[in-house]
């Protein structure tokens, strides 16, 4: 696994950074293959990310984005990751509405919203069932928790190995995620994570042996590249 992790020192660097980064891989990703397709992460820590992305001219006919997991509320709900990036970025720039593939949360069930979201990814990466397609940047945060998209401790979800999207859970509030194994898929995989307060987390993410299921940023071992953003405060006690 090409695993890199860099320490900047302060958000204001970190942002940054993943922004170049992001950029990067955005502009490879259009010249090998025409397109480039991005999973979105909740939270605050990415919110002046996608404002950044905003003020770029970029070829927004050529950028797909996707959300690494939903809470299950409508879309237009303060708590909604869709609505954050809508407001941060999406609804800035002139990106066709058939480019932004938001996670569907209003039916009864949210197992059938999963199942909706499975086929629709099927469907745009012509991926048959059982096969696990290549988006080519997933960027993530990190609970104090050690949770990354609504993959939390000893929840169901981290259990689910056969599907694109599963229902996680979240104090017994339901969630849309990605599962493991697609963001495992992914060609890049960025983790942004902030704040004095995720150090515990990372010290048992980042140990040689540790409990998975409990600390479930272990499972993201990704087929293509793994970063690790983070910044001073965050990553001060990783071993250098």
């Amino acid at each position: 696994m090409n695993k890199q992790v860099e320490v900047l020192s302060d958000q204001s660097a970190l942002i940054a950074r993943s922004l170049e980064l992001i950029l990067s891989k955005l502009e490879t990703a259009i010249a090998q293959r025409g397109q480039f397709t991005i999973a979105l992460s909740g939270g605050s820590t990415p919110k002046p990310l996608y404002e950044a992305i905003a003020t770029k001219d970029l070829p927004w006919d050529k950028i797909h984005v996707f959300w690494g997991d939903e809470r299950y509320v409508p879309p237009d709900h303060p708590d909604s990751n869709e609505l954050m990036a809508r407001r941060a970025w999406l609804d800035r720039v002139d990106i066709p509405a058939a480019n932004i593939h938001a996670m569907p949360t209003l039916d009864a069930d949210p197992a059938l919203s999963a199942a909706k979201h499975e086929q629709d990814l099927q469907e745009f990466f012509h991926s048959a069932p059982g096969e696990f397609p290549s988006l080519d940047v997933i960027l993530l945060g990190m609970g104090d928790d050690a949770h990354t998209a609504s993959l939390f401790p000893h929840t169901e979800a981290l259990k689910v190995s056969d599907r694109l999207v599963t229902v996680g859970n979240k104090d017994g509030n339901p969630r849309i995620t990605f599962t493991y194994p697609l963001i495992n898929a992914a060609r890049s995989v960025i983790f942004v994570v902030a704040g004095a307060n995720k150090r515990p987390a990372l010290a048992k993410v980042f140990a040689p042996q540790a409990d998975d299921f409990s600390y479930p940023s272990r499972l993201i071992r990704p087929q293509g590249e793994l970063w690790w953003l983070l910044d001073a405060a965050a990553g001060a006690e990783l071993p250098a």
